[in-house]
Formats: structure tokens, sequence, C-alpha cells
């Protein structure tokens, strides 16, 4: 077993490699191989190749006796691509818990579907040990929210083909659910949760809903373009969050406590960050955002380990929020 593990990947390069000869009608045998490659193998592992290519891939195959070589009775037919090994394997199981974040949408049934196609499209010669998939990498992810079934289905086809969408939305203030219209301009999924970012017929203003709050979901003729001064990055900050777009951009300043000083130096929080260590051992941390509501309660996060230098506005809402905790 371990010896045909090991051997795998080296003679499924021989097969692809045989592979290609054929469809460049070269019309291989051992000889023509070990010439051109600079191989040295016999005619029987020749012939074991040739196997392998019928039985495993069911390749068209015959021999042509006046060209003394191979060729594809089916100029149509092409070896799969995919010889995986164990290692590209392991990378490759390592994404599946990833899907959790997809649960509930079309995308994690397609996702699945993709992987198992893989997995077929693997020649029966490779064997990978099931005690090293998922054993040693573990996920830990976000709340999944709940998706009214067919949501997400209406919400991208309508994105996709630029078409206005009917629903009842209820927002986070309201108690019971309004019919609205609305242009859906892009989708986003922030920490196990969806939301599509558009035009509001309702609000005549480019508005974000959230998915789990949408429910009676349908496609109506009615079509739309995107304005063309249209960027996601007005709307939001993909480093921090979706909600809670301040109307402008800020440069926030944080400073971190020296207990945390390795925690804080060792990530990126955010693609336009400018980082430092202070001399006392704190850090500084500045970057620019339109998000101040989603800064703020990512500063309430480290528990009073970071304080706000500016903006004001931001020292106002973390003052605010942990007003309430206090109070509450």
């Amino acid at each position: 077993m371990e010896q045909n593990k090991r051997n795998s990947p080296h003679i499924l390069a021989y097969v692809m490699e045989i592979d290609k000869a054929i469809r460049n009608e070269e019309y291989p045998n051992a000889n023509k191989m070990n010439k051109k490659m600079g191989w040295t193998i016999s005619r029987a592992t020749f012939g074991r190749y040739i196997d392998i290519l019928k039985d495993t891939f069911n390749a068209p195959l015959e021999f042509d006796f006046r060209k003394n070589g191979y060729y594809y009775t089916d100029s149509t037919f092409f070896l799969p691509q995919m010889m995986l090994n164990e290692g590209e394997l392991l990378t490759l199981s390592t994404i599946l818990p990833l899907l959790d974040q997809y649960k509930n949408t079309p995308l994690e049934s397609s996702f699945r579907n993709l992987m198992q196609k893989l997995i077929q499209m693997l020649p029966d010669s490779i064997t990978v040990d099931s005690a090293l998939i998922n054993n040693e990498v573990h996920f830990i992810s976000d709340p999944v929210t709940h998706l009214e079934k067919g949501v997400f289905e209406s919400v991208l086809k309508a994105t996709k083909l630029h078409r206005t969408l009917k629903m009842e939305y209820k927002a986070a203030q309201d108690t019971e659910f309004q019919q609205r219209e609305f242009d859906p301009y892009h989708i986003i999924c922030q920490k196990g949760s969806w939301y599509v970012l558009g035009f509001s017929h309702h609000s005549n203003a480019i508005r974000l809903y959230a998915m789990p709050r949408i429910q009676k979901c349908e496609i109506i003729e009615e079509r739309f373009t995107i304005p063309h001064d249209f960027s996601i990055e007005k709307h939001i900050d993909p480093e921090i969050g979706v909600w809670g777009n301040s109307g402008g951009s800020f440069k926030v300043e944080v400073e971190f406590s020296k207990e945390l000083k390795t925690f804080v130096l060792e990530r990126i929080w955010h693609k336009g960050q400018y980082m430092r260590e202070n001399p006392d051992g704190s850090v500084y941390l500045s970057f620019e955002t339109n998000q101040l509501a989603q800064t703020a309660a990512w500063i309430l996060s480290f528990a009073g380990n970071a304080k706000v230098v500016n903006p004001p506005e931001l020292k106002e809402h973390v003052r605010q929020a942990a007003r309430k905790i206090l109070e509450s």
C-alpha cells in the first residue's frame, strides 16, 4: 500500500506525458517515448501505462500497426488533469470547514458538489490515508444566520441580470415586514451573515439589506442600470464591516496597552494600516475607514486595552456604547 502510494504521482506523470503524445498525434510506443523524454522504461511497463489509460480513464485507445504507435479513436477525449498528491488533498480538505459560512445558500451545495467532482476525477491508483484529513485543523466560525428558502437564489440571479426585486423586508427597528422594491448591486458576506447593497425604491437611495430579514422575494421584469459613479468602497469597508457607514472617511488612531503588544503587532488589521511600537511598549495603529460604529465595536472587544486617540466621533461612539454597558 505504502509503495503504491509513493509511486502513484510518478506513474501518473508518465501517463500524462503519454496522453500528451497521443493527443499530438505522435503515435507513441515505448521506444519513441524513451527517445523523446529520456526515459528507460520497458515495453511491459509502457503497456501498463497504456492499461491505466484504458481501464482507469476509459481512454478510446487503439494501436496503429502502420505507424507503430497508439492513437485516440475519439479526438475529443481529454485526460482529466486533476492529479493531486496527498499534500494537495490535505490543502483541499482544510477548505471544507470554511463552507460553514455558506450554509443556507446554494453555494454550499455547489461547493460540496465541486469537491465531490474533484475527488471523482482522481484516478483509483491514488490512495490517501483518511486519518490525515480534517483531524488536525479546526475552524471556529461565526454564528450563521438563517435565510428563507429561495431568497439567496433570487438575490444572486437579480444581481447578475440587473433585474429589480420585489420583496418583504423587516428593518432592525421594525416589528412587521414591509413591501419593498430593490435593485441589487452587490452581495456581501460578513461574519456568517449575508447582505445585499443596492438602490431602495422606498428610500430613493442606496441601502444595505440583511438577507435574513427578507421574505417572499421575487424577480420582476423591471431592469436597472448601476450608476457609473457607484463604488462599493464608498459604502462599506471590507476590512472592518458593512454596517454603520459614517458618510465619509475618517483616520482612526488607536493605542493598545503593552500587554497586547505581541498580539497586535503580529496581525494585519487593515490593508492601509500604519503601526508602530511606542517607547513604553504600547502600540499605535492607524488606518482610514468609513465604518465608525463597526470600528467602535471592534475597539470595545479589547475590554479596555485599546484607547481611541482620534477621531472625536469614534471616541463618542465608544463612550456611548460603554455607558450603555454600564447602565445595563
